[in-house]
């Protein structure tokens, strides 16, 4: 309430405009620290989607849970922080040319099979790519977090020169790092290529890292001896589900489609998935029953019965409660499990990788920065 007084004095004593006030719309810089923070990372991966694309996308969508997993590890003053991502593609001849040939795919989300949904539903087609307008919507349209200990990122990918476009990327990444963004250049293509065509500088004008990857090549996925029990438990952790609302019969199936589509890249890759799914990462309130009461103890009084799932109804308030408290303990002992099986996972793999080198591939390129960006930000593993 406090903030909406401050935003109402500055409207009407003209301090500021209400244009202004509607494009920054929650990024207002007076807004005071919330103290009981615990954490905030936010990703938005802006990605070509233009016809020499296909194998950036493709890295993007085996490297989607490994980038998830890289950011759960993180904690704030040894909370973990809450993560949203966000996806945009720009470049595609597909998308409306007075939007600049970009769409905003999904904003910032905890909703990661919604992500996972989109990314899999990307194609790519013609090509021109503006990097600094798909910056600067990203800049101004997302909802950004405004505490100044709020982690937020920008990640761009492409192949053409980064000055292309009638707004400047030197301008939109200027209004970035003035939001405190950090703007993370991947050039698709050898690395004095990209220098020369202005990624590399970029990311230094965005306080942000420059990379350069292959993004034709083929994704090595190091199998591990503890996949096959974790793939199992993925399907233990999908039965403690309790969809609500015709919203939850949809997203269950959202829920499954995308462990198809995982599954269908690697057996690895399911495997990183369902890392990610034990998570606090993946919270589901808005249509699964174990998650909602955990943010709305009463939830159950407020659902109408012909909402709840058909194993639910016509039994008590407290029959209910009882379901769905089963539901919660089975689901935080199978977490529990794939935690402990996770840390021998990635103890496997960081032994493989120093055996055999590591890829730098889309996913290895993130994940790397994240974690320098991180250490400065006071995020700690």
């Amino acid at each position: 309430m406090k903030n909406l007084a401050v935003i109402l004095i500055a409207l009407i004593s003209g301090t500021i405009s209400a244009s202004a006030f509607a494009e920054k719309e929650h990024k207002v810089p007076f807004s005071p620290e919330d103290e009981n923070f615990s954490g905030s990372i936010q990703v938005a991966l802006l990605l070509d989607t233009s016809n020499s694309m296909d194998g950036l996308i493709n890295q993007a969508k085996s490297r989607l849970w490994n980038i998830v997993n890289t950011l759960t590890t993180l904690r704030f003053d040894g909370e973990e922080a809450r993560i949203e991502i966000a996806l945009y593609e720009y470049g595609n001849d597909g998308l409306p040319a007075e939007s600049g040939y970009i769409r905003q795919v999904v904003g910032l989300t905890g909703d990661l099979d919604l992500i996972s949904e989109h990314l899999f539903a990307l194609g790519t087609n013609g090509g021109s790519e503006y990097c600094g307008a798909v910056i600067q919507n990203a800049t101004k349209k997302l909802d950004w977090n405004t505490d100044s200990r709020a982690m937020k990122l920008i990640y761009i990918a492409g192949n053409e020169p980064f000055d292309q476009g009638t707004i400047s990327y030197k301008e939109a990444i200027s209004d970035a790092v003035n939001d405190q963004l950090f703007v993370n250049t991947i050039f698709c293509g050898s690395g004095e290529e990209g220098i020369r065509t202005f990624w590399k500088d970029g990311a230094e004008r965005g306080k942000g890292k420059y990379f350069n990857i292959d993004s034709n090549a083929v994704i090595r996925h190091i199998a591990t001896p503890y996949d096959d029990r974790i793939t199992r438990c993925n399907q233990l952790l999908n039965n403690t589900y309790v969809g609500y609302g015709s919203y939850g019969q949809k997203r269950l199936a959202v829920q499954n489609a995308q462990d198809e589509e995982a599954e269908e890249i690697s057996f690895a890759n399911i495997a990183e998935r369902t890392v990610s799914k034990a998570s606090r990462a993946y919270r589901n309130e808005s249509w699964d029953l174990v998650d909602k009461i955990k943010s709305d103890p009463d939830a159950l009084e407020k659902i109408p019965e012909n909402k709840l799932p058909e194993e639910m109804r016509g039994k008590t308030r407290q029959e209910m409660r009882d379901y769905v408290n089963r539901k919660k303990a089975e689901r935080e002992k199978i977490q529990a499990e794939i935690a402990e099986l996770a840390k021998k996972r990635q103890a496997y793999i960081e032994k493989e990788q120093a055996r055999k080198g590591v890829q730098d591939d889309l996913g290895k390129v993130i994940t790397v920065s994240i974690l320098e960006i991180a250490r400065a930000k006071g995020y700690k593993q």
